[in-house]
């Protein structure tokens, strides 16, 4: 299968401000150890599971189930960096459609937390998607353009993507802040 990333299929990036230092934050920690019910929690009800495991080559790797649009995709994403300020996580992922059919597409999951001033952080959650050569057949055996896809996956990832950003910025805050409680009593 051939990524072809010189199109881009969808790509949004939204952010949310929360009262934790940046310091507190750990994006790395928090992703490769979420719980599943956490995870739902963070955009109901379209996240469905996921989990933590690693590559045969021994890289960080998530697995997530959601629905985005009216397709149930099962992400595989492989950090490509994981820090406690950034995360960059490239996925071949499965879509199948509501009829049960199969395609493929690239995604990159972009995790980003920046100090914006003492006690405050901005997280960011940028998702670029791009197609595969096994997406463009797949469309085009459906009799639709790649810009009708485009629209079509631009116009559902962005809002999946609006809606689960708040709700991850809260829980990596509320994992810093737990995180931070378990350090000062131990101190």
């Amino acid at each position: 299968m051939k990524i072809l990333a010189d199109k881009i299929l969808s790509q949004s990036a939204y952010s949310h401000d929360i009262d934790t230092p940046l310091d507190e934050v750990d994006i790395a920690d928090w992703l490769f150890n979420l719980p599943e019910a956490e995870y739902q929690r963070c955009c109901p009800p379209d996240h469905i599971a996921a989990g933590a495991t690693f590559t045969d080559d021994g890289r960080r790797m998530s697995i997530n189930v959601e629905m985005i649009g009216t397709g149930l995709v099962v992400q595989h994403y492989v950090a490509d960096e994981a820090t406690p300020s950034y995360c960059r996580m490239n996925s071949i992922s499965d879509v199948f459609t509501p009829l049960g059919e199969r395609t493929q597409v690239n995604v990159i999951w972009e995790l980003i937390a920046e100090a914006i001033d003492g006690n405050r952080t901005r997280y960011t959650n940028r998702v670029t998607c791009h197609p595969t050569d096994m997406f463009m057949d797949f469309i085009a055996k459906h009799g639709q353009t790649f810009e009708q896809a485009a629209a079509a996956r631009q116009a559902a990832g962005g809002d999946h993507n609006h809606r689960e950003t708040p709700l991850f910025a809260e829980s990596i805050a509320r994992k810093a802040r737990a995180r931070a409680a378990i350090r000062a009593a131990a101190e």
